[in-house]
């Protein structure tokens, strides 16, 4: 695997865009930084067919920075330069929607918080009034706001329904409230450092993204980690791949009434965390993804996962054998695969669309042939997402089961690697977490320490589908669809 990497002029970005989107790529990252002589933004776009990766690297006058948006070609374009015009000043020239994406309006103007230069925030307050949310008018129209704080235990986000009875007419979701400025608190860090931030991006995607930074750190320092070692973090991922399933299992079974099916999927949970712990010493799998290596203090009983796997089918049965739960989920909230596609949607949600991108197949780090399957859907619903996990699940045993034959436990780890000495190297980690593609790319100091960390949540691509999934369902099955998609906060507010 490598990458092309080629320097253009801002003018000529558009072309260059949309000659690697019409050859089958897709915008993965797009990532601002402040380099000695001025701004500079790096475009990361991937194809799965023999993995292609290339990056357009454009430098920027410090003084004026602008680019061209690419907002017409790729929706997720439009959301990347939003993102960088907040965090770093760098103006998305003709973009159709230039308002805010990550700072509430009562963050000062003209401050850009990952600028070197930006210091302590001055006082906030409130410089551009309240958000524009799109009015719906006619007879009978009325708005109900849910959120940012909600009564259970998830993170705050707003959600505003323009309602005709208890049809949805349209959905704005505002998302942003706990921006911790993580990407910073990489820079000037050694990489091993960053581990323990990188396991906590999205604390219920531990191996998902420590991978990720793992595999764009080794990448960049030009570390060779050994099969055994990538096998022993496939297994991993596919352990957080299970619990996390099973999890979202049992809780759209209770969102429809049914909560005594939550509870049996719930005991399958916790048996699958205490395997966790007995294999990394953590119950979320935090310790087990290292720098170089991973370690695994035992390994899963294959008659146990086996008996797990058969549990989990029987359960995903009873529930689909159940019209309180089947009707509720048939034809409930269909997200088309044409809107998918042009929206970036990525892992079981596309999946369920009927788009078959599995960044296990298309970017592998290790060889998952021939336990991997990837399971795609027509329907694109509620049910269609349930029974895209709970086949990911069948799928997730039978590739533990395969990788662990033969392997034996321990620490198999090659860090630190030979230091290299000038430049900038970089790097890239693709991982596909279990709410999808999961991007790290990392830039190293000459010193060795990391100069800038972006980070890409699937969560990032798919929250935008989430409205046009809902448009025209009824207010009472918001909760079920929220969580058929379940989406990150912490993933996506970084």
């Amino acid at each position: 695997m490598t990458t092309t990497v080629s320097d253009i002029d801002a003018a000529h970005l558009p072309k260059h865009a949309a000659e690697l989107l019409e050859d089958g790529h897709r915008l993965a990252l797009a990532a601002a930084h402040e380099d000695p002589g001025g701004l500079r933004v790096v475009y990361l776009f991937t194809a799965g067919d023999r993995d292609r990766r290339t990056e357009l690297h454009v430098r920027l006058d410090r003084a004026d920075p602008a680019v061209p948006s690419l907002a017409a070609l790729s929706f997720p374009a439009g959301r990347f330069e939003r993102e960088m015009r907040d965090l770093y000043g760098i103006v998305p020239a003709d973009h159709p929607l230039p308002r805010r994406l990550v700072r509430h309006h009562h963050w000062p103007r003209g401050w850009y918080p990952m600028r070197a230069d930006a210091g302590p925030p001055p006082p906030f307050g409130d410089p551009e009034g309240p958000y524009p949310f799109v009015q719906v008018d006619g007879p009978g129209v009325y708005e109900i706001p849910v959120g940012p704080v909600h009564a259970g235990l998830i993170e705050p986000g707003h959600f505003r329904f323009s309602v005709v009875g208890e049809s949805i007419l349209k959905l704005k979701a505002r998302l942003w409230f706990v921006h911790k400025g993580l990407e910073k608190l990489f820079q000037g860090r050694v990489p091993g450092d960053g581990l323990a931030l990188a396991e906590r991006v999205s604390g219920d995607t531990t191996v998902g993204h420590t991978l990720a930074y793992c595999l764009a750190v080794e990448d960049a320092a030009g570390c060779v980690v050994s099969p055994g070692a990538q096998r022993m973090r496939a297994v991993l991922l596919e352990l957080e791949r299970l619990y996390t399933h099973v999890t979202d299992l049992g809780a759209l079974c209770n969102d429809v009434g049914h909560s005594v099916l939550n509870a049996q999927f719930g005991r399958v949970r916790e048996q699958l965390l205490r395997l966790n712990a007995d294999l990394t010493g953590h119950r979320l799998l935090r310790g087990g993804v290292l720098l170089g290596g991973a370690v695994l203090r035992t390994l899963p009983d294959p008659a146990a996962l086996k008996a797990i796997g058969a549990d989990i089918a029987e359960l995903a049965g009873l529930a689909l054998g159940h019209t309180v739960v089947a009707d509720r989920f048939t034809g409930t909230a269909p997200l088309p695969a044409d809107a998918a596609r042009d929206l970036g949607v990525l892992g079981p949600v596309a999946r369920a669309s009927g788009l078959s991108a599995d960044a296990r197949r298309d970017h592998p780090f290790t060889d998952l042939r021939p336990a991997l399957t990837v399971a795609t859907a027509g329907t694109g619903d509620v049910l269609a997402r349930f029974q895209i996990r709970a086949r990911e699940i069948a799928t997730s045993i039978e590739i533990i089961r395969d990788l662990t034959y033969g392997m034996n436990p321990g620490l198999v780890s090659s860090w630190p690697p030979t230091a290299r000495t000038g430049g900038m190297p970089s790097g890239i980690g693709i991982v596909e977490g279990w709410r999808g593609t999961i991007v790290h790319r990392v830039e190293l100091a000459p010193d060795g320490t990391l100069s800038r960390v972006k980070i890409v949540d699937p969560s990032f691509f798919n929250w935008p589908a989430l409205p046009v999934a809902l448009t025209g369902a009824i207010v009472p099955d918001f909760p079920l669809v929220n969580k058929s998609f379940n989406l990150s906060y912490a993933g996506n507010d970084l």
